[in-house]
């Protein structure tokens, strides 16, 4: 929704599996229905970042080419 907060996580220069078990630990501390927004320059975030929604039932709003790498946009489950 536009306008919605979000919480900005600059992982990139982390490599496989640091972007996915860095965004498991911050989501973790975040309310149920909040937005994350991860940065990662990681070529495999592209597999990783939404097995890591579908194993532990997140979704992933966004997912887009950024400079020099991706961004995602993760919506933390119940």
């Amino acid at each position: 929704m536009p306008g919605e907060e979000k919480t900005i996580y600059d992982l990139r220069g982390l490599k496989c599996p640091l972007p996915v078990l860095k965004a498991r630990k911050r989501i973790a501390s975040m309310a149920a229905g909040a937005l994350l927004e991860i940065e990662t320059t990681d070529p495999m975030a592209v597999i990783d970042i939404p097995h890591f929604c579908r194993e532990d039932g997140h979704s992933l709003e966004a997912a887009c080419p950024a400079e020099g790498g991706h961004r995602f946009l993760i919506r933390k489950g119940a």
